[in-house]
């Protein structure tokens, strides 16, 4: 798979609602994943979205997730860039050069999931996701 660089919305609790929408809109296959499926049985978030990704027929791609209660969720500042991929050195490079003058949010480093996963804020101020995908077994 090549790097890809993919929108990616946050909302307060209504995730589900509007990756279904943007299915209806642009048809494709979604795939939802929620807090609870990763371990965190806290009421408040177990069936919240951790992360949906809409993928079309036409090469598009949507990401999208709930914000957790304790941080902040300020529309207005609800979408940020994700680069996706499983050439670990390219996307490195890219994380790199992204967090120069930045400040880094989630440290590039090994997650529950099993790919490698960072956030960061770069010098303008936009949000980026980096995720390399862990290789197959």
């Amino acid at each position: 798979m090549a790097s890809r660089l993919n929108p990616y919305l946050s909302f307060r609790d209504n995730a589900r609602q509007a990756m279904e929408f943007y299915q209806d809109v642009f048809g494709g296959n979604l795939a939802v994943s929620t807090f609870g499926e990763f371990g965190n049985p806290e009421p408040a978030v177990a069936d919240q979205v951790m992360h949906a990704m809409l993928e079309t027929d036409r090469g598009f791609t949507l990401m999208a997730s709930d914000t957790p209660p304790e941080m902040e969720y300020r529309p207005g500042t609800n979408i940020a860039i994700s680069l996706s991929g499983d050439d670990a050195d390219e996307l490195r490079g890219y994380w790199a050069r992204l967090v120069v003058g930045g400040t880094v949010t989630v440290p590039l480093e090994k997650q529950m999931w099993g790919d490698e996963f960072g956030m960061c804020v770069d010098r303008f101020g936009i949000g980026w996701m980096v995720n390399i995908a862990s290789p197959s077994a």
